[in-house]
């Protein structure tokens, strides 16, 4: 019995951590039960760490580090050993994991910037910087670490080779409070006698546009750069290159313009910068010391190649890839010096012409993003790829007098490079296909951020993070994704307690900052850390950030009782009655629900949305009196108690008034209500027959907006599961499978898609847009019936139906590979295949049978 999969803190070998104590896991994928494990880690010089000697245990994820305090730079190789059933041993494979920089004095160099006068509207070429330094050649090289950070988006080079995978480094944060680096081994780069190192340094998430209307100078007005090199010797001697004013520094290289959204202007006449054009870099200064991301780097994924050239009614070229990404270019043309080769990026083809206003803002001579490229010829081979710009596209509209083929340019989507963790199949096309679009915007939108859309906005709209946990947790291996957002909600987190709408808060519009706080949305503080943990067992996270969420949960208690204000609905409940009614501030409540159901206007930003609130209210304080039981915290208990019992009993007064009263079509605020347990019985029963009508008066399509799309087919398949599978299957718009029928790729933010009237210019037009897709986290869950139900247990629970003849999840868990499909026999009756992971035990429940609990195997019923 041989562990596989070991993973440092969720991650395959990680470097440059800043955890001093992390923790390990490990899986399966034969034997039967482990019954103790042994875990040796030693340092790069063979000295031993930590041996944790035989334990007796099952466990297998997250084994605390019990070894001696790890320090800067300190790399780690670890195994483990594992005894089974029969008390007989077997070694893992290593593992390794490697410290960064802990300390503010292990950051030995100075931030450096370009040397010139910053006037805040102009835009300025990408900085160039450069250092040559000597080995020394009486002693090898043992190890050599590059530690780097940027405030701005940096690429470094050593002897003209990338250092690193990465791109668009150090990724985003609010710079402001915390700014990440990246750690590469560059021992394999380095050459006898004269080295020389390189950056480049353009404007990103820092300087550049954020946000919809893509404001500039958010985080500040110059960038700057921080890097070290480490050279570590066989003879124990070391030496550092840091960067410091004896850099040299041009702003006359190729790249005379990039921002993250609007593009690059390249011009490769210029890739050799003359001597005299080096000046010496400045020295500066920044107040936040560099911290480790502890995260998935961001790095170039999958690339489409030969994309069909279409040539549209007016006589322009576009290149359709077929798919549509968030990612870069890279072509390769032979052209004269001086030739253009002009591309603009799009997710859509409307009346046959290429065009962006489905992605665009457009106000007086403001548009934005551009998505753009313009590159200009150098005589001979011209071969380029994007490197500080990322597009949300399909199509590449292109205009230059430079013959090329199609096959000359590939696509590169870029992601975070988390795995993928499930596999689907079903009897339904349309269904596979629109589990797949989800995957595709999850990883479209996962720019080390999780986004609403990799064009327009690009923010990190809490709202759509955490409706769509669930399902990216069983999609892919989300946990340190997940909480470095989290990192960026309590960077933002007011001493009030208050979560933000969007974090990190660049380009947020200022009209936009009343709504933080709006339910759905900034309760993400809370229900991120939560939700992390049921799924993974990680009673840390929850520990971590108790304090923050029991300061969002004070925040929205304050909010409750209050009556008197203007922004207040008058709800017509008495002022006793309205005690623990949540009544203030703006909330986003529902949104996007499809257009015949509740149109949108200004008005709806304009409303504090008592039903809505008083049902998350209630929501979030029983998240927090079961995250209080766990930890202990009995003191607060008593507090989230009141406030939950006394949310749900004013709900229900509240929905016995007509203004809020259950006899209506609106789904979202039937089944709302019904996925919180919020009605007494008779009404339960009441909102559960009205929401079948509601259905059926809406000819069985969906019509609930963000927060209660993931709820509904949990409802329904609570009433009957044939309701649910009714709605799943259907195909008209509003519907989920109205997407993958009209061709699409991803998953639309508006139901209408590129259809929308929204699309015509700004609004709710993004095609490239996961939170629809939330649906999946039921698909695997109910359809399928995989469920983690604690630590080395699944409840497998497959909810068989609709006109699906078969159905099957694998999902690779924390705990291993568990899998369960169906498919329905001749006679109408059903047959199951499960497979439970060694180490593991799983309830399985199988309808008309009764439940058995069953230890790791492959089982047929």
């Amino acid at each position: 019995m041989k562990a596989i999969n070991l993973k440092t803190e969720y991650m395959t070998d990680p470097i440059g951590i800043d955890i001093t104590c992390p923790r390990f896991s490990w899986t399966f994928n034969n034997g039967t039960k482990q019954t103790a494990y042994q875990i040796i880690a030693k340092d790069d010089k063979g000295k031993l760490l930590w041996d944790s000697e035989k334990v007796i245990s099952s466990q297998m994820h997250l084994i605390k580090w019990g070894g001696c305090e790890l320090t800067s730079g300190t790399c780690v190789e670890w195994t483990v050993t594992v005894w089974d059933e029969k008390n007989e041993p077997e070694t893992s494979e290593h593992a390794h994991f490697e410290m960064g920089l802990l300390y503010r004095s292990d950051w030995k160099g100075s931030w450096i910037t370009g040397n010139y006068d910053i006037k805040k509207k102009e835009r300025y070429p990408v900085d160039c910087f450069r250092k040559s330094f000597e080995l020394r050649d009486d002693a090898e090289v043992l190890k050599a670490r590059a530690y780097m950070t940027a405030c701005g988006v940096y690429e470094g080079q050593l002897n003209g080779e990338k250092i690193g995978d990465f791109v668009l480094a150090p990724g985003i944060t609010d710079y402001r409070k915390r700014v990440q680096y990246q750690t590469v081994d560059i021992t394999g780069q380095l050459v006898p006698g004269r080295n020389e190192l390189t950056f480049m340094l353009a404007d990103g998430w820092y300087r550049g546009s954020v946000g919809a209307w893509g404001m500039k100078n958010y985080y500040g007005s110059e960038t700057k750069l921080l890097a070290q090199i480490e050279i570590t010797y066989a003879d124990g001697t070391s030496e550092i290159i840091a960067t410091d004013d004896s850099f040299a520094w041009s702003d006359q290289g190729p790249i005379r313009f990039a921002d993250n959204k609007d593009g690059e202007i390249y011009d490769a006449r210029m890739e050799e910068i003359p001597e005299e054009c080096w000046k010496r870099a400045k020295l500066t200064s920044h107040d936040v010391v560099p911290t480790a991301s502890n995260n998935f780097p961001l790095i170039e994924q999958e690339k489409l190649t030969d994309p069909e050239l279409i040539i549209t009614p007016s006589g322009k070229k576009v290149l359709d890839f077929k798919q549509n990404i968030a990612g870069i270019v890279s072509f390769k043309v032979e052209a004269k010096a001086g030739q253009k080769i002009f591309l603009r990026f799009g997710e859509l083809i409307r009346d046959g012409e290429f065009t962006q206003k489905n992605i665009q803002c457009v106000k007086k001579e403001l548009i934005t993003p551009l998505q753009q490229v313009e590159y200009i010829c150098k005589e001979g081979v011209n071969a380029y790829k994007t490197r500080f710009a990322i597009f949300g596209f399909q199509y590449i509209e292109i205009e230059t007098d430079v013959e090329f083929r199609p096959e000359d340019f590939t696509a590169i989507a870029v992601y975070s490079d988390f795995e993928t963790t499930f596999r689907f199949d079903s009897s339904n096309v349309l269904l596979n296909k629109f589990v797949a679009n989800t995957l595709w915007s999850l990883k479209n939108n996962s720019a080390d951020l999780p986004t609403d859309c990799p064009t327009r906005e690009r923010h990190g709209w809490t709202g759509d993070a955490q409706l769509f946990l669930n399902t990216a947790t069983y999609m892919t291996n989300y946990a340190p994704f997940a909480l470095k957002f989290e990192n960026d909600l309590c960077d933002w987190q007011g001493e009030d307690g208050n979560f933000p709408q969007i974090a990190p808060e660049g380009g947020t519009d200022t009209y936009m900052r009343v709504m933080n706080g709006s339910v759905g949305w900034s309760d993400a503080g809370v229900l991120i850390p939560y939700r992390l943990w049921k799924k993974y067992g990680d009673r840390e996270i929850i520990e971590k950030y108790y304090e923050n969420m029991k300061s969002y949960a004070g925040y929205m208690i304050s909010r409750t009782g209050k009556t008197k204000f203007i922004i207040s609905e008058k709800t017509g409940l008495s002022r006793k009655d309205s005690k623990y009614i949540y009544n203030l501030g703006q909330h986003y409540g529902e949104w996007a629900e499809p257009e015949d159901v509740h149109a949108m206007s200004y008005k709806d930003f304009m409303t504090s949305r008592p039903e809505e609130a008083t049902a998350y209210l209630h929501y979030v304080m029983k998240v927090m009196v079961e995250i209080a039981e766990e930890l202990g915290k009995n003191e607060d208990i008593p507090l989230y108690r009141e406030y939950r019992d006394g949310a749900k009993e004013a709900y229900q007064k509240l929905r016995r008034l007509p203004k809020y009263s259950l006899n209506t079509d609106r789904q979202a605020r039937l089944v709302r209500p019904l996925y919180f347990d919020l009605l007494t019985e008779k009404n339960t029963g009441y909102a559960k027959k009205r929401l079948i009508k509601a259905l059926k008066n809406y000819d069985w399509r969906v019509g609930t907006g963000f927060l209660s799309t993931p709820f509904i087919l949990y409802v329904l398949s609570d009433i009957d599961p044939k309701y649910a599978y009714r709605l799943l299957e259907n195909e008209k718009l509003p519907g989920w499978l109205c997407m993958p029928k009209a061709g699409a790729t991803t998953i639309w933010e508006d139901w209408a898609g590129p259809n929308s009237d929204n699309g015509k210019g700004g609004g709710i037009a993004s095609l490239n847009h996961y939170s629809k897709g939330a649906v999946c986290e039921w698909i695997f869950e109910k359809m399928c019936g995989i469920k983690v139900a604690g630590e080395n247990s699944f409840e497998i629970a497959p909810i068989p139906g609709g006109s699906f003849t078969h159905a099957m999840t694998g999902y690779d868990s924390v705990y291993g590979t568990v899998a369960c499909s169906w498919k329905k026999q001749v006679d109408g009756n059903y047959s199951y295949e499960v497979i439970v992971p060694p180490n593991t035990t799983a309830v399985i429940r199988l309808p008309g049978r009764e439940a058995q609990t069953v230890e790791a195997g492959c089982y047929s019923f």
